[in-house]
């Protein structure tokens, strides 16, 4: 990590793997293409051994590639683990107003979003925002859409962003930071980040349904 921060006001973070690298390419050669310059975009992947190269602790950043490389493992019951390690290794090398989450199976149907989303969460000031989702405490039954889930996990009552697509402050990102450890021991990462937000940060959500922005 270098002391000095680059700055960049907008992140886009793309969670990726190796596994699914022909997504990661199709998002690179379509819509990505058009997104505006005033947003940096990266593809994160969970690799332990490409950071310990590069002599890193968290995270290395392949600025030619566009890859946000994460000490965590690649597979589905790491995102949480991914997601906030990424969240961590961009907050302590870009100075930046906004993170940007979505995922590598998505594809952007309506091409004057970004446009549009910094103009509003700047004027509104939002700190979070997305397709809300309320739930109560229960036992989820995600597992039937991933098999490697635990099918007894619990989920507690909160309000959430779904993770197609959801937005964080600089200062949002900050207070999910000091929840890492509990963060990274999470199965479901939208739920986690909503769940370990502080309720203050969700005062002046932005929300917006994101399932006629993007498609899977």
């Amino acid at each position: 990590m270098t002391d000095k921060k680059i700055e960049w006001e907008h992140i886009l973070l793309i969670m990726s793997c190796y596994k699914y690298e022909n997504r990661a390419n199709k998002q690179r050669a379509t819509w990505l293409t058009s997104l505006p310059s005033h947003i940096k975009y990266y593809h994160v992947i969970g690799d332990k051994e490409k950071v310990s190269e590069n002599n890193c602790k968290d995270g290395w950043v392949d600025n030619d590639k566009k890859i946000l490389y994460v000490a965590t493992e690649d597979d589905y019951n790491s995102l949480p683990h991914k997601v906030i390690m990424a969240y961590k290794v961009i907050n302590e090398l870009f100075n930046y107003k906004y993170i940007y989450k979505t995922d590598d199976d998505q594809t952007l149907i309506q091409q004057p979003f970004f446009s549009s989303i910094t103009r509003i969460i700047e004027m509104k000031g939002c700190h979070y925002g997305g397709f809300p989702v309320k739930v109560i405490d229960h036992i989820s039954s995600y597992y039937t859409v991933h098999d490697c889930l635990p099918r007894d996990l619990f989920l507690k009552k909160c309000t959430y962003c779904n993770g197609r697509f959801y937005f964080l402050s600089k200062e949002a990102v900050e207070n999910v930071l000091l929840k890492i450890d509990v963060i990274s021991k999470q199965f479901i990462e939208d739920h986690a980040i909503g769940l370990n937000l502080d309720e203050k940060y969700k005062e002046n959500m932005l929300t917006f349904d994101t399932r006629k922005i993007f498609i899977d």
